[in-house]
């Protein structure tokens, strides 16, 4: 069972802890910061750049420790992802998808931490509001999926040039054999291509929010079945049980979720990247 502070009603209770830390920038709600996202990006960041950093620094060629056999099984998992995937010559690749794969992880599986935990915390210190996924951010993931396009769009300009990059917009995917037939293609090869790009990032930044959102979502609606109770209510004995049972299975089913995004994310880039190296 879970007591619960601050508002009293479920509605005002999921308003809660739907709502940002925010820090107005400017005029309008575009100018808006989400303090508690920027917040445990960095965290997640730090804790990321802390575990790689220390096992490189203490690999030992011998027998290696349990982390270190972690970290080992995650770098090989994700090299031979990328060697399956990627088959051009890229130094960035790797370290890319790597990054992209933990960063994701630590950000999905701050979910795993009991809803009031920290915004109870947070209110004890006198901050109203915290949210504590930035994956359930859609500014989070927007920004991820809007740095991937870029990134599309160097690669491809990389590995083909200038002159092909841009000549492929209008020649591809539609083919034609003679210099009238690919003027009158010209148009539909371009317009196909504007699409494809925008569709990429969007994509991207709704699949990940989406499932972290309706995740957080879920944990939220199972801490309701116990708001407001009392150990005075028979009601209190018959929902405790159910809410200990659908709070267990949501997070076993979860923890693949949130496994599966980030895979997902990585893996989504690489084939974007691989996509953007090739000519067509």
């Amino acid at each position: 069972m879970a007591e619960h502070g601050g508002p009293a009603t479920m509605t005002d209770y999921i308003k809660h802890h739907l709502h940002f830390l925010e820090m107005p920038v400017g005029e309008g709600s575009f100018w808006v910061l989400h303090l508690d996202s920027i917040f445990f990006k960095l965290l997640c960041s730090a804790v990321f750049l802390f575990a790689f950093f220390r096992v490189a620094r203490r690999a030992t060629p011998g027998v290696p420790g349990k982390f270190q056999c972690f970290i080992e099984m995650i770098v090989e998992f994700v090299d031979t992802s990328v060697k399956e995937t990627f088959h051009g010559k890229s130094k960035l690749i790797a370290p890319l998808a790597i990054t992209i794969f933990c960063l994701v992880f630590l950000m999905n599986f701050m979910d795993m931490i009991p809803v009031d935990w920290l915004p109870a915390a947070a209110s004890a210190a006198g901050i109203p509001y915290l949210r504590v996924v930035p994956t359930a951010d859609l500014n989070t993931t927007l920004a991820m999926s809007l740095t991937v396009f870029l990134l599309i769009q160097y690669f491809g300009v990389k590995h083909k040039g200038i002159g092909t990059f841009v000549g492929e917009m209008f020649t591809a995917p539609f083919h034609a054999p003679n210099i009238v037939g690919k003027i009158l293609l010209a148009p539909a090869n371009l317009l196909l291509r504007l699409i494809e790009e925008a569709v990429r990032p969007v994509s991207l930044a709704l699949r990940l929010f989406g499932n972290m959102y309706a995740g957080e979502l879920i944990f939220i609606l199972i801490a309701c079945m116990t708001l407001g109770a009392s150990l005075t209510s028979g009601l209190t004995y018959v929902m405790a049980p159910l809410q200990f049972v659908a709070g267990f299975v949501w997070t076993a089913f979860h923890v693949l979720i949130i496994t599966l995004q980030a895979f997902i994310f990585m893996m989504l880039t690489i084939v974007y990247l691989s996509m953007a190296a090739e000519h067509h």
